[in-house]
């Protein structure tokens, strides 16, 4: 606990405006024990102070500079949060106080847990990480009170997992990733951590699904953020996104070989025109319409689905991608023209049409 007491004499002396000599007279001491008080050299009995404050016309929670805290539930895993943001040593012994004041709270006792192995983590601390698992445990037996969506059982496992990694207990970080992997939410990190062991050919089936994974949220996201900055007006912003989803996409490509990702290619190129078309640039928006238009059509003359096809995930089998872009890319072209629904698009892609149709 910090105090401000000598610094907060010392002012309300010199606001007075007395000597340490003056204030010594008043109060019945030395101009010694003064200086003491406003040096942090010493501190008054409590009778003095309460003295003190009354003469100062204060009191005595402000002459001490003591702030009584909030220590409210809400406000308490807030502080602990904060803590470990600022990553401040305080934090463990705030932790401590917090789970005697609320063990049975999940709330605080899952950001303690966090607390712990996060510090764990920085300083490769095992006493830390031990006592995170100790609190992890803890919290999934309290996980009904949680009330907080971004929390499960599952991504509790997940966190004792890391711990258990951080202990050096690979083989039972695996095997709790394993038993918790539901829709493949744990695929990269399981893949990441046979890709080290012995057999690191264990770790291509789950990379392989979690590349798969990370094209399709890769896409989605990419067409949020599109929808977005279209709706703000910010075509610049729009297009430069759209641009990175389609350099990410074709990095997957394996060499000219059709996959199921050049359909959502010729969806970001129309995209594409859109920007180039709202930021003045016609002509570039006609071409990225003809090149829409071009790999359309190579892929639907040997169209390919198989989630193997794309680069680096060959590792799975019998797994094929989905889409509502049409049954063919070149129905995925016109729906997405359709979409965006705006006259300066649809025009300039019906002339297109009409050149290529003559």
């Amino acid at each position: 606990m910090e105090l401000a007491l000598a610094e907060n004499i010392r002012r309300s002396r010199k606001e007075r405006q007395m000597t340490q000599e003056q204030l010594a007279e008043v109060l019945g001491v030395t101009a010694g024990a003064v200086y003491k008080w406003e040096a942090g050299l010493s501190v008054p009995e409590l009778e003095l102070i309460v003295e003190m404050a009354d003469f100062f016309d204060t009191s005595v929670d402000i002459l001490l500079g003591y702030e009584m805290k909030d220590n409210r539930l809400s406000a308490t895993v807030q502080r602990l949060r904060e803590l470990l943001r600022r990553k401040d040593p305080a934090g463990l012994a705030e932790a401590e106080k917090a789970l005697k004041k609320y063990p049975n709270l999940f709330d605080v006792v899952h950001a303690c847990a966090v607390m712990y192995w996060i510090f764990g983590m920085e300083r490769a601390d095992k006493a830390l990480y031990r006592r995170a698992l100790t609190l992890l445990e803890e919290s999934r037996v309290l996980l009904p009170q949680n009330t907080d969506p971004e929390i499960s059982e599952l991504t509790i496992c997940g966190e004792t997992a890391e711990v258990y990694l951080g202990l050096g207990e690979t083989e039972k970080a695996v095997a709790i990733l394993k038993e918790h992997n539901a829709g493949g939410i744990y695929n990269e990190k399981i893949g990441g951590i046979l890709a080290n062991s012995e057999a690191p050919e264990e770790a291509l089936p789950f990379l392989s699904v979690a590349l798969a994974r990370v094209v399709a949220v890769s896409i989605r996201t990419a067409q949020g953020f599109f929808n977005v900055y279209r709706k703000q007006g910010d075509y610049v912003s729009a297009g430069a996104v759209i641009q990175w989803c389609t350099e990410l996409l074709s990095g997957l490509k394996d060499g000219d070989k059709p996959n199921f990702t050049d359909k959502a290619v010729c969806a970001a190129l129309v995209c594409l025109a859109l920007s180039q078309l709202k930021t003045g640039r016609e002509e570039e928006a006609r071409s990225m319409l003809q090149r829409a238009v071009e790999l359309a059509k190579r892929f639907d003359a040997a169209p390919s689905y198989a989630v193997g096809e794309i680069r680096f995930a060959s590792c799975v089998d019998g797994a094929s991608a989905h889409d509502d872009l049409g049954s063919t890319a070149a129905e995925g072209v016109e729906k997405t023209v359709r979409a965006i629904d705006d006259e300066a698009l649809s025009i300039l892609w019906s002339k297109l049409k009409g050149e290529l149709d003559s």
